[in-house]
């Protein structure tokens, strides 16, 4: 079901950490149309306890703009009221917010289903890429994308 009235999404590719309750609460606040606020925050994982760090490179501009694609299609793909995306980039420690997405509608089965839609995107289109340094002080070098990351963007085609 598409929109009745185009959806501004909120796109940010940053350094800096996020508190996803006020990005959640920035998105709802004085409005009357939202019934629902799905918010998804991915964490980075501490790798058995050997990682110190999550690097995130990305590369700027296009990083944005294929997010701001991604968000289009699910904006006319749902009836949702409001969208917001945040992606990391630089060293994250284990535990550190990577990826927020909050997706607000009038109803709860379209904010789940865009934010699964946006994540499964961001995970197979977005030009972002991860290596892994240990606490040894080695680095992993960069990490292959996952092949069931693909299976699951599929699923929306």
């Amino acid at each position: 079901m598409a929109n009745p009235a185009p959806v501004l999404a909120t796109i940010r590719v940053q350094s800096e950490d996020f508190d996803a309750a006020h990005e959640a609460q920035l998105l709802a606040q004085g409005r009357k149309d939202v019934g629902a606020l799905v918010t998804f925050t991915g964490l980075c994982r501490d790798e058995g306890g050997r990682l110190s760090a999550l690097e995130l490179e990305h590369y700027p501009g296009m990083a944005e703009a294929e997010i701001a694609r991604i968000a289009e299609q699910a904006c006319s793909r749902w009836p949702l009221t409001g969208l917001t995306v945040i992606h990391r980039f630089g060293k994250i420690a284990p535990g550190g917010n990577i990826v927020l997405v909050v997706a607000a509608s009038s109803h709860r089965r379209a904010a789940f289903e865009a934010a699964d839609f946006m994540m499964d995107f961001l995970k197979t289109r977005a030009p972002f890429w991860k290596k892994e340094h240990l606490l040894s002080g080695e680095s992993q070098g960069w990490v292959e994308a996952r092949d069931v990351d693909d299976e699951d963007a599929k699923r929306w085609t």
